[in-house]
């Protein structure tokens, strides 16, 4: 089946926030987006329900559909315990500053202990640092740089990272979202 969509809006700017069986989303850091092409794809599937939708409909010969804002699973997904570590998740945990000086633009990875050195890319050796800190510090330790992070790395709790990216919420929250996100509340961890 070929769908057209009318050229109203772009259908890339229609992504649908993805809500496990119990109606939370599956993440918050990163939100849990779908394309709008996944999320037909899973509602043709039978693995999600539409919940909410845009008014923006996409079409073929012989069928429409409005594209979905909100979908849940239609089985429960258990969440993870632990955060994973990913280069975003470092970056909301240090919230978004180098942590030698806290600038918040042009943010790198940083191993406190480098890799040439035995250090390892965990939690407990990787930080948020600006490209100038980074190329500064080089391979050196700490001291020998005389660079020591304002925080050390530590691995965080999904509550942590819930509160830290209370700072900075997304660019974009279609208003069919809100009702199922919670910025301004205390989650759960």
């Amino acid at each position: 089946m070929t769908i057209h969509v009318a050229p109203v809006a772009s259908p890339e700017a229609c992504p649908a926030l993805v809500l496990n069986a119990d109606y939370r989303p599956l993440s918050y850091y990163p939100l849990s987006l779908w394309s709008w092409q996944d999320a037909i794809k899973a509602v043709f599937m039978d693995r999600v329900n539409i919940v909410s939708e845009y008014d923006r409909e996409v079409r073929s010969p012989g069928f429409s559909m409005k594209l979905p804002s909100v979908v849940s699973l239609k089985s429960y997904v258990k969440p993870s315990r632990h955060p994973a570590f990913t280069r975003f998740n470092v970056f909301l945990r240090d919230r978004f500053a180098c942590q030698y000086c806290g600038a918040r633009e042009d943010l790198t990875f940083d191993h406190v202990v480098p890799r040439s050195r035995g250090g390892q890319t965990t939690w407990q050796n990787v930080v948020a640092a600006c490209s100038p800190c980074n190329l500064r510090k080089g391979d050196k330790m700490p001291d020998q740089a005389q660079m020591r992070p304002l925080q050390w790395p530590f691995q965080p709790s999904l509550s942590q990272l819930h509160a830290n990216g209370r700072l900075f919420p997304p660019n974009y929250l279609h208003e069919s979202w809100l009702d199922y996100l919670y910025w301004d509340s205390e989650l759960e961890p």
